[in-house]
């Protein structure tokens, strides 16, 4: 057995944590400055996943309003933007009929592309590390340093080879110190590291609670004569209830592919609900079913997503760091889009950061904390987000209600109503008792167009090393029956979209069960336990999904 040694550290100007959008182009930007200025600082990108790319899902119709300005030539370098949209189309689907509503300024995308945010990730590396930032993926941020006057030092990446027992194997591999004068946190929805810091630092104490949604996604090689490449369609209704958040989006790209994703809101109150039967279901309708009926299904994934807006960003940054992207809550979630206003944000905190280093006060919060909030307050991405700010917290009163309310806004108004509306609160409080609510009678999965669980994590490519410890950490197993079997039905089992959580009964008595090599790193459990039993921590560097172009 190889026995535990000292980590070793290295020293970086900047270091960032996720290599996703927003921490690739808080490197970029940063990289950037310095050449302006005539010298260079040192800048290192640590990413979870077993590549770039490899944890990234996403809709996607990109607009590149903020990669125009951080680079305007990327039509030149190659930019995996090749699709432009070319129609749109927003129905209100019942259980049987599919009726056209007039499309809301929001949805409007002319001038954006329809995507795979994976690959635009792993050609923003290239332009990253062409301007001398290191990036390593496969290692996890698995902790935040801290120096002795409780400003943030850095993070420490996990130990490899590590067994269930919490005892070093034969395979051990210290993680690494990486210290930096200032430390970017981009860890996309949901970062445990940043949730963190989010409660050390009391950093949303001022916000109302963030809110999240489940976004399931699959590509499909679809029959020639239903491929429309550059067609956008939305639909609301059918197969939710009109007191349940949610939707779904057909993106048709080229060679014959189709990205369709559905989205429900973790607000949802019946804990008989299950988003991934919700998703299935939906493409068994009358006007989804034909565009995927001799197709092939070709990859699977889901990530929770932030709703909550303007009214639940923390404060941005403490001492010695930044939040940005996600991992702060930057979504817009009308228009269904994240990773501008993610680069946006990365590159405003690039500046700031920038500004502090030159100036030679790192380690000081308050410099970098108003120059970074005073350039987000006069950006085009919070007026953005102040405009978008009321229609997800409307739905709080039903579906119609909100879009009443949200014309109103839109037509009247311009999106700057005089009242700021406030969220429902936390989604895991929203449950209601099995007890008071009806069990959802599910379709079997037919094969064609609909399938189980298990065939699709399949497709999700995931992995996590047989004897590393769990990265699904149960506080009480006596409340995860007590209170989540039998109050709420163990709406784990539904809710969680890979089949990661199963009751098993011994001698008659009700068990958890944890998969948690089954597990595509989408955080639902992190955010919908109704005790918050079910904590998410970072499993070894390079486990979980590898999703290619999702």
């Amino acid at each position: 057995m190889t026995e535990q040694t000292t980590r070793e550290s290295m020293q970086y100007d900047v270091v960032i944590v996720g290599a996703g959008v927003a921490g690739l182009s808080a490197a970029i930007r940063l990289k950037q400055l310095a050449a302006e200025t005539g010298g260079d600082i040192s800048v290192c990108v640590v990413e979870k996943g077993s590549e770039v790319g490899a944890h990234i899902l996403s809709g996607a119709v990109f607009n590149p309003k903020a990669l125009n300005e951080l680079l305007p030539d990327w039509r030149e370098r190659g930019a995996p933007l090749k699709q432009p949209v070319e129609g749109e189309r927003l129905l209100f689907l019942t259980r049987q009929s599919a009726l056209p509503l007039p499309l809301p300024p929001s949805f409007h995308n002319q001038g954006n592309y329809i995507i795979s945010l994976g690959l635009l990730c792993r050609w923003l590396a290239e332009q990253a590390e062409g301007l001398g930032v290191e990036i390593y993926p496969g290692f996890a941020a698995a902790e935040v340093l801290y120096r002795a006057d409780g400003s943030v030092k850095g993070i420490a990446t996990g130990d490899m080879g590590i067994g269930k027992d919490g005892r070093p194997t034969d395979a051990y591999q210290p993680g690494m110190e990486l210290w930096g004068r200032q430390t970017v946190f981009a860890e996309g929805c949901r970062g445990s590291l940043s949730e963190q810091l989010i409660a050390k630092f009391q950093l949303d104490r001022h916000s109302q609670p963030q809110t999240y949604g489940l976004g399931i996604k699959e590509i499909w090689e679809v029959r020639p004569e239903q491929s429309q490449p550059g067609k956008v369609m939305h639909t609301v209704g059918w197969p939710l209830d009109s007191h349940t958040y949610g939707g779904s989006f057909l993106y048709h790209l080229a060679e014959n592919k189709v990205a369709v994703g559905f989205v429900v809101g973790l607000d949802y109150q019946n804990p008989y609900l299950s988003p991934f039967e919700e998703f299935q279901r939906f493409k068994t309708h009358p006007a989804i079913r034909p565009v995927f009926e001799g197709g092939r299904r070709i990859a699977y994934g889901a990530r929770a997503l932030v709703e909550g807006g303007l009214q639940s960003l923390p404060k941005l940054t403490f001492p010695g760091g930044v939040l940005v992207g996600d991992a702060a809550g930057f979504l817009n979630v009308p228009s269904i889009k994240g990773a501008h206003t993610a680069m946006k944000s990365a590159m405003l905190a690039a500046e700031a950061v920038f500004g502090v280093l030159q100036n030679g006060a790192a380690e000081e919060e308050g410099a970098e904390a108003a120059a970074y909030a005073e350039a987000f307050r006069q950006s085009w991405l919070h007026d953005e987000l102040y405009r978008a700010r009321n229609i997800r917290p409307a739905f709080k009163w039903g579906f119609w209600p909100a879009m009443g309310l949200n014309a109103l806004d839109a037509y009247v108004f311009r999106n700057r109503a005089p009242w700021t509306i406030s969220h429902h609160g936390r989604d895991r409080e929203s449950l209601k008792p099995a007890a008071a609510c009806r069990p959802i009678e599910y379709p079997k999965p037919d094969g064609q167009v609909s399938f189980d669980r298990a065939s699709s994590v399949y497709l999700a490519n995931t992995h996590h090393e047989e004897n590393q410890p769990p990265h699904l950490k149960l506080a009480s197993e006596q409340a995860a029956i007590e209170v989540g079997y039998r109050r709420f039905a163990a709406p784990e089992t539904r809710y969680c979209p890979a089949g990661v959580y199963e009751i098993h009964h011994e001698n008659g008595a009700p068990r958890l069960q944890i998969n948690a090599a089954n597990c595509i790193h989408c955080k639902t459990c992190d955010i919908k336990d109704p005790t918050q039993n079910i904590t998410w921590i970072c499993p070894e560097g390079g486990g979980g999904p590898n999703y290619g172009e999702m």
